[in-house]
């Protein structure tokens, strides 16, 4: 058949073969999907392992960076959403319903309490907070359905007593999801971390920070090695229309070569920084999991045996400091730029008032305004310099 020119610039006749073998994988981008032929259209089914179908159903190119990020974190089956908290979004949406009761620990990353907050007001959901360095006070009662763990936490970088408050959620049936962004399935392996192999049921990633490196993509991972979770997790994933920029997938893939280097590059200049900021007087306490003196060392060291941990360093400073002063010195500091999230080539800091973060008591933590430091690839020593440079402010009369 005698085609136009148009036609022809849309059905070529001639296609290049489309196997070979590159470094990286090949970058897939599609909404529709063309099957072969109606056996191909009708014998085929959601669960399967591999559903082309649609575009937000996955491409080889999301089915391989879940694959690896699976692999990563010891788990076997996962899927992708446009950022950490879409991840987690997608959990809560999936697993609670009215009437459910839900734990989280007091130092839970923020937006994730805001959306459980939401689901409360509008659907009954009952939001329970515990410390995560006292599994006592975990106390679930028969409705409760989830429990939300975080290691290390938000901000002030506790590490939980993961295993007991896992084992306990066990005992009673109640499903366990980790935020396993500071860890980055670097640290230690959240589906066997104990001697009993103990494992948390979900895991949810912020692959933003440590699988992008570059500060510049978005997105977020569930995993999980049970297949029922799994396809639960796919439908909601499905019905919420969740999709994923093959071009952002293949950003990432590209970055998970360098990752592990760069975790280890990042953790071992917090640990020098961490040594350097104890002794400032102008820090009344440094929280960081590996340092002895912080909340949760004892159960960081039981969980990470190999002794890793993220590039993120915490300090309290001085309750005599104000918030201008404590502003002034943020502003004072030139290689950390002002900025959420980590992971990152450029090191980040943030500054935050813990009294309006937390619900519970913590006698662990000194009173103070906090700066958390996030360790970019810059030099330790430069950093270090930056930061004496900026307490000078602090000091000013």
């Amino acid at each position: 058949m005698k085609k136009n020119q148009q036609t022809k610039l849309i059905h070529a006749p001639r296609q290049a073969p489309q196997l070979i073998n590159t470094i990286q994988p090949p970058l897939y981008r599609a909404s529709t999907i063309i099957f072969d032929n109606t056996d191909a259209l009708f014998n085929r089914h959601w669960t399967d392992e591999y559903d082309y179908s649609y575009g937000t159903h996955g491409t080889p190119t999301t089915f391989t960076l879940g694959d690896n990020i699976a692999q990563i974190e010891g788990g076997k089956y996962a899927l992708l959403a446009p950022s950490g908290l879409s991840a987690i979004n997608l959990v809560n949406s999936c697993f609670l319903s009215q009437g459910d009761e839900v734990w989280v620990a007091d130092n839970i990353y923020g937006p994730n309490m805001e959306h459980l907050q939401n689901l409360k007001s509008r659907y009954g959901i009952s939001v329970k907070v515990y410390n995560p360095i006292d599994a006592s006070t975990f106390q679930p009662t028969e409705k409760a359905k989830f429990l939300w763990l975080e290691a290390a936490g938000s901000v002030t970088l506790e590490f939980p007593d993961l295993v007991n408050l896992v084992k306990k959620a066990k005992q009673l049936n109640i499903l366990t999801a980790l935020d396993n962004t500071w860890g980055a399935g670097l640290a230690f392996n959240a589906f066997d971390f104990s001697n009993e192999h103990l494992s948390v049921d979900i895991t949810v990633h912020a692959l933003t920070k440590y699988p992008s490196g570059g500060g510049d993509i978005l997105m977020g991972s569930i995993v999980t090695r049970n297949q029922k979770l799994h396809h639960q997790l796919f439908r909601m994933h499905a019905i919420q229309g969740i999709s994923i920029s093959g071009d952002d997938v293949s950003q990432i893939q590209r970055s998970l070569s360098s990752m592990q280097l760069r975790y280890e590059h990042q953790s071992q200049s917090a640990i020098k920084l961490l040594n350097w900021l104890k002794q400032q007087k102008e820090f009344v306490q440094v929280l960081h999991p590996s340092d002895e003196a912080s909340a949760g060392h004892t159960y960081w060291k039981e969980v990470c045996k190999e002794g890793h941990s993220a590039g993120l360093v915490s300090v309290i400073l001085d309750p005599k400091y104000t918030l201008e002063d404590v502003r002034k010195f943020c502003d004072a500091l030139t290689l950390f730029k002002l900025g959420f999230s980590w992971g990152g080539p450029v090191s980040l800091v943030m500054l935050y008032n813990l009294n309006e973060m937390r619900s519970l008591e913590h006698t662990h933590l000194k009173q103070g305004f906090l700066v958390r430091f996030c360790i970019g690839l810059e030099h330790s020593e430069d950093l270090i310099q930056d930061i004496e440079n900026a307490i000078k402010t602090l000091n000013k009369p």
